[in-house]
């Protein structure tokens, strides 16, 4: 969120070196942990999916940081996690099937955030 909100520049190796972090440590396949679940347990019942939210946060991140490549994999596989109507959970786990709350108003907020950026960015 941090470039998104204008907090730090997109392309500041401030921000770059946790982005790559984010990527090797939290990323599976395009899916964004929002921690790691197997540093220790959320206190929850159930099993931890990826953020839908997460995900799509980290293909505007990588959009505005002149990652159009990744941004474009990582948007196009998040569009596979959909459902027959284009909506998603909450989550996503680790088999690809949604959980948590569904529909998730915020998740889409985020789609459209990121399809718009990386659209732009695309020319």
């Amino acid at each position: 969120m941090m470039p998104l909100t204008k907090f730090v520049s997109p392309s500041d190796p401030v921000w770059l070196s946790p982005l790559d972090a984010l990527g090797r440590e939290l990323v599976s396949d395009s899916l964004v942990w929002r921690y790691d679940p197997k540093a220790g347990p959320n206190g929850l019942e159930g099993e931890e999916g990826t953020f839908s939210i997460c995900s799509f946060w980290y293909v505007e991140a990588l959009t505005r940081a002149g990652r159009l490549n990744e941004a474009q994999l990582a948007f196009e596989k998040m569009l596979a996690y959909a459902n027959y109507l284009g909506l998603y959970a909450e989550e996503i786990s680790h088999t690809g099937d949604q959980q948590g709350n569904f529909p998730q108003a915020f998740t889409h907020l985020a789609l459209i955030s990121a399809a718009f950026n990386l659209d732009r960015a695309l020319g």
